[in-house]
């Protein structure tokens, strides 16, 4: 793999680090034991070339201990396990955080010791100390509470200790981390609330942690809620095998978050040591941060923590080599992929259409829905909505107006299934053949098509793409009507639209925050869970399965129609490349790495249930990179007017919509250079990633 390879296949080079947390085998009581078992998970974790490795709670003297926490015995051998852990971390690379109780002015602290290349890099003390139940923690230990500015001296070097302390490496952008310990997460101001107010994109949780049935899922709640307010990941350990069961049991629990994103958990109740290891997105939760800016208010509202800690900073020397990507990558980032909440999510995409159609129905002057029905996806979408929606009115289903309008191109198929669609909802339906009228245009306009010749450029495209349109809202003038738009947030994204009198104006357009991905699915889905009747779902899956097209240009000498996805590239491709760019502002390259790892191998990939076998599709980089820079160049620069004069429309997904008023705000005369620039930095050599 040559040098460019190896870099654009590294992870580190796109903002991310790789973490884990640790459930070793403890022994009680036996500090000099319990460091063998933290050594050996942490060669393994750096010979799989994690960062950042999180242990339990007091995992060096063993947490459910009591009263031999006291002994000095107990305690002389805990400092000579830090100092064999610092010693065998000179050789290691990866950033290693212990718990042990650490005696300091005649007091004891339940401490955390950040443990990298040598060094001790500083100690921080748990401020909140469980005392309730089955808990006596503030018997042994004291709070590290308003410790800030100190040190402590430690085998045999003065460290920094306190409550004060974020962790930042020198030589790797955004790897900053916050300790805190346990019950400080359970509290209700965590300590890491100011951890990551004042920069911290890391939050490590050392805990022990006794189960007990549902505190699994209490842990959930916390972490992923946790993580989701501080705009971080959340590393979360618990104690497991070997702790003892004197009076209580241990699970092991071990989870990552990023924001609310599980990425990954380890087996509970394992019997061997467990390392649970996840690749986080640090730039993400950066660039999270940048846009809201809620974060930054109420770290402003907080003093500005970050004039309040010490900032500990440490050579990482990070390895930019190839070692994969260990964190799921979805294939279509806006289709719901959760198992349990398909129904749930689609239920709510659906109705979030029908009842901001059902609104601007009840606000706009006039009874009837005036809809252009071709048969094909956006617009079979936008009338089944549109049929709902009279279901919830109250309405016949007749107050809609649906027109099939063909044009030189249409097929018998796709206007045959239009007409079967509109008569199994029972709307009112008409067909006008824009033929006659198209052609006088391009006669009085001069086209090459009105004196014989196959010119079929985009003139002839767009004269009856606007025509349609035209018809449209004349016909809504004429019935007393408004026209329901049917085009889609990915063909808003690429400029697939006609502008003005087109496809890309109508009174309102019920599918603008939807992409053509979530479309497919949840058309699907409305079959699937009986939204209408078994006639309208035979048709439904009969236009599904039509190749998408304009349908504007008629078929080649071989037969083949126009095709959308041959001209700008597969929709699936698209949306990924629309997500990671607009809605986490991720440059080009770095959608290259993420659709790189989701798409090269066709076996691996991730979609979700009861999508079609399309799915299983495989892209190289360099088809990656091929429409990546088409898209854009249409993004940034060709189609932003469209986008400036859209109609309105509800916002379905999180991912965002490009309402001008909503989302996404740009100027129609940008360059997209800024952007195309970053594309130098993938390869033309595809990376042998199974070298990872």
């Amino acid at each position: 793999m040559d040098e460019r390879a190896r870099r654009f296949a590294s992870l580190h080079t796109h903002g991310f680090v790789r973490v884990a947390v640790s459930t070793p085998r403890v022994h009680v009581a036996d500090p000099a034991a319990n460091a063998e078992s933290i050594l050996a998970e942490a060669r393994r974790a750096a010979g799989e070339g994690v960062d950042l490795l999180v242990f339990p709670e007091l995992s060096i003297s063993s947490y459910a201990i009591d009263d031999l926490h006291l002994q000095d015995a107990l305690l002389d051998r805990v400092e000579e396990a830090v100092g064999r852990l610092r010693e065998a971390s000179a050789d290691l690379s990866t950033v290693l955080l212990v718990g042990a109780p650490i005696r300091r002015n005649g007091r004891l602290y339940n401490c955390a010791l950040a443990i990298a290349r040598g060094r001790i890099l500083g100690v921080v003390p748990k401020i909140f100390l469980p005392n309730y139940r089955e808990y006596y923690e503030k018997r042994w230990f004291a709070s590290g509470h308003g410790i800030v500015g100190e040190d402590l001296a430690i085998a045999g070097e003065v460290v920094p200790f306190g409550t004060d302390l974020v962790f930042e490496a020198e030589d790797l952008r955004d790897f900053v981390f916050h300790i805190e310990i346990c019950e400080d997460y359970w509290a209700p101001n965590p300590p890491s609330i100011r951890g990551a107010l004042a920069g911290a994109l890391l939050l490590c949780n050392l805990s022990a942690s006794p189960i007990v049935v549902g505190k699994s899922a209490d842990r959930h709640v916390l972490t992923a809620a946790h993580a989701m307010r501080c705009m971080a990941a959340y590393m979360y350990s618990a104690a497991g095998a070997g702790e003892s069961t004197n009076d209580l049991s241990w699970d092991g629990q071990a989870v990552i978050y990023e924001m609310g994103d599980l990425l990954v958990e380890s087996e509970r109740f394992a019997r061997e040591p467990q390392l649970t290891v996840a690749d986080v997105d640090l730039q993400r939760l950066r660039l999270e941060r940048m846009r809201t800016p809620t974060f930054n208010d109420a770290a402003a509202f907080d003093g500005h923590p970050e004039q309040a800690f010490r900032r500990v900073r440490f050579r990482h020397a990070p390895r930019f080599a190839d070692l994969g990507l260990r964190r799921p990558v979805r294939r279509f980032p806006y289709v719901p992929n959760a198992p349990e909440r398909l129904n749930a999510d689609c239920y709510e995409a659906f109705n979030i259409q029908v009842h901001g159609l059902v609104k601007r129905f009840e606000s706009t002057p006039g009874d009837r829905m005036v809809i252009g029905v071709s048969g094909g996806l956006d617009s079979t979408h936008a009338l089944i909505v549109a049929a709902k929606a009279c279901d919830w009115l109250g309405l016949p289903r007749t107050t809609i107006l649906g027109f099939t309008m063909p044009g030189f191109a249409t097929g018998d198929e796709t206007k045959a299934n239009a007409w079967a669609l509109m008569r199994a909802l029972g709307i009112e339906a008409d067909e006008i053949d824009i033929r006659p009228v198209a052609r006088q245009m391009l006669a009085d306009m001069g086209h090459a098509f009105s004196r014989g010749e196959p010119v079929y450029d985009i003139t002839f495209e767009n004269v009856q793409a606007g025509l349609r349109t035209d018809f449209l809202f004349r016909l809504a003038n004429q019935r007393n009507g408004f026209v329901i738009g049917t085009g889609d947030l990915s063909e808003l994204a690429l400029g697939w639209c006609t502008y003005g009198v087109g496809d890309q104006m109508s009174h309102y357009n019920v599918n603008a925050g939807v992409p053509k991905t979530l479309i497919q699915y949840l058309i699907r889905w409305t079959v699937a869970s009986g939204q209408f009747d078994e006639a309208t779902g035979r048709m439904l899956s009969a236009i599904l399965a039509t190749e998408i097209s304009p349908e504007l240009v008629p078929a080649d000498a071989s037969g083949a129609i126009q095709s959308t996805q041959a001209k700008i590239g597969p929709y699936e491709l698209n949306d990924f490349f629309l997500f990671h760019t607009m809605r986490y502002g991720q440059p080009p390259a770095k959608v290259a790495f993420l659709a790189w790892h989701a798409w090269r191998d066709a076996a691996a990939g991730r979609w979700p249930a009861n999508f079609p076998e399309a799915a299983k599709n495989q892209y190289d980089l360099a088809t990656i990179r091929h429409w990546l820079e088409r898209f854009l160049v249409r993004f940034f620069q060709t189609a932003q007017f469209k986008r400036t004069a859209m109609p309105n429309g509800p916002k379905v997904s999180a991912g965002g919509s490009l309402s001008p008023r909503g989302d996404w705000r740009a100027p129609s005369d940008a360059s997209h250079n800024a952007w195309t620039a970053d594309l130098a930095a993938i390869p033309t050599v595809e990376p042998d990633w199974r070298e990872g």
